[in-house]
């Protein structure tokens, strides 16, 4: 195991700049995962820490060892792949003591080590397979099994699960998290998918455009947004965004509207408000529903206010039909507020109880 500390690291691509200035610690064991949209960075910050992309300039350190010279075989990690890449002619258990034999490691030390990554992972039964053999899930751990054997100091993951489909990527999340537990291995893992980062994190790093928007615990980012784009971007479905401005009475919308606040900053011009922290209430505001979808223990339904329209999850069933009118009150602890510059102002309070 090993921390990893990446300083004021940049990459250039010509006159195009990938990474401009990324500074990130990663403690010794912990899982962290780097999230963002397509495009943001992510994927290229994670190369960099493989070694499989050169670094402009800043340090990137693994352990005690500045790395930035060192051939990603020299830097004591091993990486797992989106497309997985086994090899097709050999067998499961020759793809995951491929780079084992590369080391020329005695034979029975290969044996042993292929042996134990596959009872942890529960690949027994099919080490003489061919990955043309295997499901998609198989695959994946057959990819994770050849990582495992090396006993590297970090694990790098850049989004294993996205060819997967639902309801295994559910079940490989699970998986890769236990693995984690067990082998308290630092692991740094890439996705585009904010589901996966809040459900396996011990700390998130959010990403946009070759910067880090913010990092921290998966509640806290949930619970404390930086801005705008952090609030929008966790949390499943998206916070609501509302524009107006704040007046003596509360949040006045763009069609002056009037929506509870018990903070009044007078900067504030948006609103923010996630979906479940929207109730129904006889005295609310009144909305007209425009879709109902029932998932069984919740019901998301998308209201129209004004012109604007929101998304609410309610735990109880909502048989409301298109056109109906509902009413509603935002929890008023739970209400963001956000400056012209789309920095927080305040946070709301009641999620954190």
């Amino acid at each position: 195991m090993a921390h990893v500390s990446v300083n004021n690291a940049r990459k250039d691509y010509g006159a195009f700049k990938a990474i401009k200035g990324v500074s990130v610690d990663i403690g010794d064991g912990e899982f962290v995962v780097l999230v963002g949209p397509s495009g943001c960075g992510k994927s290229t910050l994670l190369r960099m820490i493989a070694g499989l992309e050169g670094i402009t300039s800043g340090q990137i350190q693994i352990g005690k060892h500045i790395v930035n010279e060192l051939a990603p075989k020299d830097r004591d990690i091993a990486m797992v792949f989106q497309n997985y890449a086994l090899y097709p002619h050999m067998t499961v258990a020759k793809n995951m003591g491929f780079s084992l034999r590369l080391k020329r490691m005695p034979r029975t030390e290969i044996d042993q080590r292929v042996g134990n990554a596959a009872k942890i992972l529960g690949l027994e039964s099919l080490l003489e397979r061919y990955p043309k053999q295997l499901s998609g899930g198989q695959r994946q751990r057959v990819a994770m099994g050849r990582a495992i054997v090396r006993d590297p100091a970090v694990f790098l993951f850049d989004e294993p699960l996205s060819n997967l489909d639902a309801k295994l990527r559910v079940q490989m999340r699970s998986e890769i998290k236990e693995l984690h537990q067990r082998l308290q291995t630092t692991t740094i893992y890439v996705t585009h998918d904010q589901i996966e980062a809040m459900t396996m994190a011990d700390k998130i790093v959010v990403m946009k455009d070759g910067l880090i928007e913010q990092s921290g615990s998966p509640l806290e980012l949930y619970d404390r947004p930086n801005n705008l784009f952090v609030a929008g971007f966790i949390g499943s479905p998206a916070m609501n965004f509302i524009a107006g401005k704040m007046t003596e009475d509360g949040f006045r919308t763009a069609d002056g509207l009037l929506l509870p606040s018990e903070r009044r900053p007078p900067a504030a011009v948006t609103y923010g408000i996630r979906p479940e922290h929207i109730q129904l209430d006889p005295g609310g505001i009144e909305v007209t529903t425009v879709v109902v979808e029932p998932t069984g223990s919740e019901t998301l339904v998308i209201v129209r206010l004004g012109t604007q329209t929101l998304t609410c999850v309610f735990r109880e069933r909502i048989r409301a039909a298109p056109g109906e009118v509902l009413r509603i009150a935002p929890i008023h602890d739970a209400v963001h507020l956000f400056a012209a510059d789309e920095q927080r102002i305040t946070s709301g309070e009641a999620a954190l109880n």
